[in-house]
């Protein structure tokens, strides 16, 4: 009997309104493009199963947050349940690049006890003629808060499917480690029924195997 999925993670995808976030995750999750899409209000649930390693599967749980300010009450009670995230701004808009700084700072008062692995996007980088943050100066506010930084447009299809599975790719490195644990309570992270396979610490101590993560 084949798995349907190995875990399940749950990812947050938060930024400004206006950096792309909903045609970046409608790109990733149903392989298309909308040339008009409508402000998200409060929170859209989008899924997809994605292959990390040959059978090994990790279905994504993407929550997909407005950025107006009036509906970040709504959008706060998200940040608890999520291992995971993509902080989006849109490189052709220094002011969504100022603000990342302001959603760090909610993320990391929200998310107690838990944390969020996070990834710094720099949206719509078919517009280059257009930018208005630079790749190295990204790249620095990245490392600064521990991110690893990707470019990505949703229109071209550029690194869309990059960003969304390097990011499950690290947090499967963690949770294989035993560094992100599941927990009851917690929608983070969940194990799916898999038949003759061992999980996370499990599968880290088997034998001789070292983790080095």
């Amino acid at each position: 009997m084949e798995t349907i999925w190995l875990y399940q993670f749950r990812l947050i995808v938060i930024g400004d309104s206006t950096v792309g976030k909903s045609c970046l995750i409608r790109r990733f999750t149903e392989g298309r493009f909308a040339q008009v899409s409508d402000p998200t209000v409060g929170v859209d649930f989008f899924s997809r199963l994605v292959e990390i390693e040959p059978g090994k599967r990790i279905k994504l749980q993407i929550w997909d947050t407005a950025g107006q300010e009036r509906f970040r009450s709504i959008t706060r009670a998200y940040y608890r349940n999520s291992v995971g995230g993509l902080l989006l701004f849109d490189i052709t808009n220094r002011r969504s690049f100022q603000n990342v700084h302001n959603w760090v700072e909610e993320a990391q008062s929200h998310v107690q006890p838990h944390s969020i692995i996070f990834l710094l996007v720099g949206h719509k980088c078919d517009l280059e003629a257009q930018r208005q943050v630079t790749q190295q100066e990204a790249e620095k506010l990245a490392g600064a808060y521990g991110m690893r930084y990707v470019e990505t447009s949703a229109r071209d299809a550029i690194n869309v499917e990059k960003a969304f599975v390097d990011l499950t790719r690290t947090i499967f490195e963690q949770v294989r480690c035993g560094d992100i644990k599941i927990q009851d309570g917690w929608e983070g992270v969940k194990s799916g029924f898999v038949p003759n396979t061992v999980h996370s610490s499990e599968e880290v101590t088997k034998g001789s195997r070292q983790c080095y993560c």
